[in-house]
């Protein structure tokens, strides 16, 4: 069984724009989960190398003698991209199939591993990234929900949503820019909108008009705000 919930970052770009109003010295660019997926496999890596020394089982630190604890075999944390977003994902082995009240116990027990337990340890930890670093959070203080498979699958959009990139940091190669927006179009599912982006972007007169091409197929910094954001929370 899996469970989703949120995630949000800091980012702290190699060389930052100081006259951006939106970053701050101590809290980087805020980030949520359409920001994180250019970032998928880095955060990948990190959390399986995090829990390598103990198997990565939550459900160690779970000292009820309960239904929960009968049923239960693992719970390892990880992530995942789901819904054009990179999402915290809980991979739970079970004997038996939990009834909701059971549920509903396991992911209170999670989300105090994700605010005070693991993810506390965690958050703190800073991924590597090709132009900065990442302080993820596996857990908010404003919004957090654990949401079964089921429930996120029929929760989710019908409406297909562009993935997120940041032009900020990147070095004016206008096809390195291309190759990362083409790598995050298929990561997202959008594949068949690859190759189309990148012949009008070869067929593009200028650097700002082949940066506007891509803002249309991606979102960055130069595409027009359409649509509400997620809330992004804050656990530090």
């Amino acid at each position: 069984m899996k469970f989703y919930s949120p995630l949000t970052a800091e980012f702290f770009p190699d060389e930052p724009d100081w006259e951006d109003e939106s970053y701050n010295e101590y809290e980087g660019y805020p980030m949520d989960g359409h920001d994180l997926l250019q970032y998928a496999d880095a955060v990948d890596e990190a959390v399986k190398k995090d829990i390598a020394d103990f198997n990565g089982d939550l459900m160690q630190y779970y000292h009820e003698d309960d239904s929960v604890r009968s049923k239960v075999v693992n719970a390892v944390p990880s992530v995942e991209i789901h819904g054009n977003k990179l999402c915290g994902c809980l991979n739970v082995e079970l004997q038996e199939s939990l009834n909701e009240g059971e549920q509903a116990v396991l992911c209170d027990y999670i989300s105090g591993q994700y605010s005070d337990g693991w993810g506390e340890g965690f958050e703190q930890r800073d991924i590597r990234v090709e132009d900065g670093t990442l302080a993820v959070h596996f857990w908010q203080e404003d919004g957090f929900k654990m949401t079964p498979e089921r429930e996120m699958q029929q929760e989710s959009a019908t409406r297909e949503i562009r993935p997120k990139m940041k032009l900020i940091g990147q070095n004016g190669n206008i096809f390195a820019i291309m190759g990362r927006a083409s790598r995050l179009l298929k990561s997202a599912g959008q594949s068949d909108k690859t190759k189309e982006m990148c012949n009008r972007v070869t067929a593009s007169k200028s650097y700002a008009e082949a940066l506007g091409i891509i803002s249309e197929y991606v979102e960055t910094e130069l595409t027009p705000k359409t649509r509400n954001k997620p809330n992004r929370g804050d656990a530090r």
